[in-house]
Parts: structure tokens; C-alpha cells; sequence
């Protein structure tokens, strides 16, 4: 048996049936293309299957070795990987440029930076695993662009080509010209490799006489640049100056080339991964830098608390007691599994979890409230939910949560007494929150509440 096997005789003990099967076919059968930046969601969506066991099959094999886990910066305007590595501990938290958009982003985990996977060179040899001998388009498909752009999966070229006047290859440190007619439109040379563009705006009379214009290509990002041109001749000069090919092209930046950057597919986002209990489980130190601190914009907290826990320690004794509480974890903590969140740690009978969005929270809420009851009548349970921006950080050696959203949502729960579900405003406004709630027909109370370390008292709903 080979090593391969092996890898995957392993992966098969822990990935769901189903998903090891076109997992299996994928890595045999599947096009170079398709082994490169896999999106996990558009893959889970192709095969019908469920998306929290294709994410945990895919991590179980990254961790395995038969794929590498790909952390890539996007551009929110263009789609384009601004920067690319095996770790989320090398993205910064420093602003990005986009050449192609002339926009500089300061990056959050929720759509700027997408987690893919791509097969072990160990596994399966494929071509863009040396990026820089793939043709020029393909290199836009499987290198330049996200895995969020819904690229059309036959026909690319023929989009391309519709945008591009003419485009050059230029081997390291390799001079050349183009010479074109330049039409009265806006024009971007664009160089997907080192990521550097200029545009060109063409406009006013037409001109017979000869325009120029030279361009140097390196590893040192410079600004985006605007020439004012005359529709008519030009002869562009190339200088590749840096340590790897070029592809400089020159696109009409029209219709055409919005429409393609315009179409958008769900992708599998840091934010997603980070409340995932499955990547949790396996990643436990190993994502953040201390000093890091990274933004998401919008992630839903919970918290829970078991009430009367003391008299019940009392009450059966400490064996029972203790039993019970361990129980009530791991109810608990499949819940937050089965709802797409992630426990981030434990709190003496506290619980403290993170989900992608309010709905996903509020539904754990409720299952975990006739959980707790089922297993025990006099068991109550206090849950908190709140939703808001704060900073993934790495806290006690393991990723944690930072910022007043934290805080708020560990004051709601204080709040709330016997079986009480209280949430803030933000999550029973959410959309899905208030289908949920008019499905189980349950009519929320409001109240205003002073909590610790908030200055005004905050609008709070009790869940009967």
C-alpha cells in the first residue's frame, strides 16, 4: 500500500461517507483546474452534500497532508488574491493595495479572506502547483482570482480575448513592445503576476502621430497611475524586471469585464472556518500570532450559564452533580456543531460559542433549552446571544474573541433567569431571526437594560 492510500485510509475513518467518495473521485479523476483552490461550498453544493461534513472532511485531510489548506487576501472589488499563504498568521493588519481597483482594504476575515484547498503535490502532481507555466488565462482562473468569482467553467478565453487588445509573456528580467491602436475607451494594463496595472483613459481627437509609453515591472508595489491618451497608435514599452515571468495584457475596461467580476459564488471565509467546531478541534494553537488581531465585522456570540448549579452540587452530591455537568457539555456542545458554531472555551458550568450568524445561534438556543430540560427538570439553563464586529485574537493559547461585542453578550446572559433565551436588538432584527420566531410562535419582550461597562441602557428581548 502506498503512501497515498494510506492518507486516505485514514481520512476514511474520519470524514463522512458520502463526502471520502467524491472527495476520492475528485483527487483521481478531477481536471488539474479543479484540484487547484477548491471552494468547498461550491463543491459541497455540486454533490448535493451536506456543507459543515465536506469543511470537516476537507480539514481532517489538510491536517492529514493530502491537501494543503490555501489562507488567501482577497480584493472586495475585484475578486483578485492580493496575497496568498498556508497560514492565516501571515496576513497583516495593515491595509492592502489593489492595483486593478486603485483601492487600498484594510482586511476583515469575513469576505476578504477565503480559505481553499488544493491537493498535496505528494498526492497528485498538478500544473498549478509551478503557477508560472500555466497559460496566461488559466493563471487568471486558478492563480489571480478567488474562488468566490464565478468563473465560467467553459468559454473564459473567449471572455478574455472579447476585453483584451493585445497581451504579451515576458520571460525574467525580458524587455518587449506591444504597438496597437488604442480605441477611445478607458484601457487598464494589467499585470496579474506582480499585481501592478496602469490606466490609460483614451479620449479627445484622434491622432495619426505615434504615442509611448513605458512600463516597469518589479516586486515594489508603486501607485496606480492614470495617462491621459488620443484614440489612435501606441507603442508600449515592457521591462520585466522581476525574478518570475510577466503577463502584462491590455483590457477595455467595459461592459464586458464588470459583468465577469461582477458574478459572485459563496465561498468558504476565515469567519466561517473560525466558528467551525471541527477546525477548532484539530487548529487548536496554531492560527493566530499573538500580537495579531484580526477584524470581523459581524460575528453572533453566545453564552450560557447553568442557574442554581451551586445548590445543585448540594442537592445529589458531587459525583452526580459533576456527571450532570459534564453531560450538559457535551449537549451542548454538539448543538453548537450541528448549528454551524463552535465552542471557544468553558467557563466553570459556562459555556461561551460563536456562530456565522444570528439565526444559526438563536435555533442552537432552543435546542439547547429542551436539551438542558430533558436532562434534568430542575436543570435550568440562561442563555445570551448578541451579534456585532470584534477581533479574532489568540488569548491563554488559543483563539479567542476580543472587543465590547464579547462583553455585551456575557452581560445579556447575566441578565437572563430560569430557562430565559435574552437577546439583544441586533439578532431579532436579523431577517432569518424573525422567520424563526414567527415559525415557533414566539412573541419576544423588550426591556431596557443598564449593563456593565455600557454606557446607555441597551434594548434587551426575553425569548418565553
Amino acid at each position: 500500500m502506498n503512501d497515498t492510500q494510506t492518507l486516505f485510509g485514514a481520512l476514511r475513518n474520519s470524514a463522512d461517507p458520502e463526502v471520502f467518495a467524491a472527495m476520492e473521485i475528485l483527487v483521481r479523476d478531477g481536471e488539474d483546474r479543479h484540484l487547484c483552490r477548491i471552494n468547498v461550498l461550491a463543491f459541497a453544493a455540486r454533490h448535493r452534500l451536506n456543507e459543515e461534513k465536506v469543511i470537516s472532511a476537507f480539514l481532517h485531510a489538510a491536517r492529514l497532508g493530502l491537501f494543503e489548506m490555501n489562507w488567501n487576501v482577497l480584493c472586495p472589488g475585484c475578486g483578485g488574491v492580493l496575497d496568498s499563504s498556508l497560514q492565516l498568521k501571515s496576513v497583516h493588519k495593515e491595509a492592502y493595495d489593489c492595483a486593478l481597483c486603485s483601492r487600498a482594504y484594510e482586511p476583515t476575515l469575513d469576505e476578504m479572506v477565503e480559505v481553499a484547498f488544493t491537493v498535496s503535490p505528494r498526492v497528485r502532481r498538478i500544473a498549478a502547483h509551478d503557477p508560472h507555466t500555466l497559460p496566461v488565462w488559466e493563471y487568471f482562473r486558478q492563480t489571480f482570482w478567488g474562488t468566490g468569482i464565478d468563473l465560467p467553467e467553459a468559454g473564459l478565453e473567449q471572455v478574455l480575448e472579447e476585453i483584451t487588445i493585445d497581451s504579451i509573456e515576458l520571460a525574467p528580467g525580458e524587455k518587449g513592445q506591444i504597438s496597437v491602436q488604442l480605441p477611445a475607451e478607458f484601457i487598464i494594463v494589467f499585470e496579474p503576476v506582480t499585481h501592478a496595472a496602469h490606466f490609460i483613459d483614451v479620449k479627445g481627437e484622434p491622432t495619426k502621430e505615434r504615442q509611448t509609453l513605458s512600463l516597469i515591472y518589479d516586486k515594489v508595489h508603486a501607485h496606480t497611475i492614470t495617462t491621459e491618451m488620443r484614440p489612435g497608435p501606441l507603442r508600449l514599452a515592457l521591462d520585466n524586471r522581476s525574478d518570475v515571468r510577466a503577463l502584462p495584457s491590455l483590457w477595455i475596461a467595459g461592459h464586458t469585464l464588470h459583468d465577469l467580476l461582477g458574478k459572485r459564488r459563496p465561498f468558504l471565509t476565515a469567519k466561517l472556518l473560525l466558528t467551525n467546531q471541527t477546525f477548532r478541534d484539530i487548529y487548536r494553537t496554531d492560527t493566530l500570532d499573538v500580537d495579531q488581531g484580526l477584524k470581523i465585522t459581524s460575528l453572533t456570540f453566545l453564552f450560557t450559564d447553568l442557574k442554581g448549579s451551586t445548590e445543585l452540587y448540594e442537592r445529589v452530591g458531587d459525583i452526580v452533580a459533576y456527571d450532570l455537568v459534564r453531560e450538559h457539555f457535551r449537549v451542548l456542545g454538539e448543538i453548537v456543531a450541528a448549528e454551524a458554531g463552535a465552542v471557544v472555551k468553558t467557563i466553570g458550568d459556562a459555556v461561551m460559542a460563536t456562530f456565522p450568524t444570528p439565526d444559526r445561534a438563536l435555533a442552537a438556543a432552543l435546542r439547547m433549552r429542551d436539551s438542558v430540560r430533558a436532562l434534568k427538570k430542575d436543570l435550568l439553563i440562561k442563555i445570551g446571544i448578541h451579534e456585532g464586529p470584534c477581533l479574532a485574537v489568540t488569548l491563554n493559547d488559543r483563539l479567542d474573541y476580543f472587543g465590547q461585542t464579547v462583553n455585551i453578550a456575557a452581560r445579556v446572559q447575566g441578565l437572563a433567569h430560569e430557562r430565559a433565551i435574552f437577546a439583544t436588538k441586533p439578532v431579532i432584527e436579523h431577517p432569518q431571526v424573525v422567520k424563526m420566531i414567527a415559525a415557533n410562535k414566539l412573541v419576544p419582550t423588550e426591556q431596557l437594560a443598564a449593563l456593565r461597562g455600557v454606557a446607555d441602557k441597551m434594548a434587551v428581548f426575553q425569548i418565553p
